[in-house]
């Protein structure tokens, strides 16, 4: 169980998520830390394929669904499923947001926001650390 309270299908101790994931991986995911803005791999690639979770492999986004916000991190309109992410309110800055964490094993993955402006189909931004997904590219 995670501090928020959800039960979680993938499930590790902390032991064993430090053993998987290297030391930004686990403050990310683990700890809901962030990569510096800009510093990401994917925070512009174009590659077409599927974004998976880091730390369990389920799959979140889709590359059809990313777009450039110049933002400093990857931004999607919409998760590959709505099952795929869960949103929790996150007010540690002093101001709520959401926060965005993988639906299969709970892990941090960013921030949703609403009604920036973007031409997108949705009027949300899901703004993603790099560090929380694995491109897999499709031929």
């Amino acid at each position: 169980m995670r501090p928020d309270g959800a039960n979680y299908a993938v499930v590790r101790s902390e032991d064993e998520w430090q053993q998987q994931l290297n030391p930004l991986e686990y403050h990310v995911l683990r700890e809901s830390g962030t990569e510096a803005p800009f510093t990401g791999e994917y925070t512009d690639t174009e590659t077409q394929g599927v974004y998976s979770c880091r730390a369990c492999g389920a799959e979140l986004f889709r590359s059809a669904e990313k777009f450039h916000s110049h933002c400093g991190w990857p931004s999607f309109f919409a998760p590959a499923d709505s099952a795929a992410v869960v949103t929790l309110t996150d007010d540690s800055l002093g101001r709520s947001r959401t926060e965005v964490r993988c639906a299969s094993c709970g892990g941090h993955l960013g921030h949703v926001f609403e009604g920036e402006g973007y031409p997108t189909p949705t009027d949300l931004r899901y703004c993603i650390n790099s560090v929380s997904l694995r491109l897999e590219t499709s031929a």
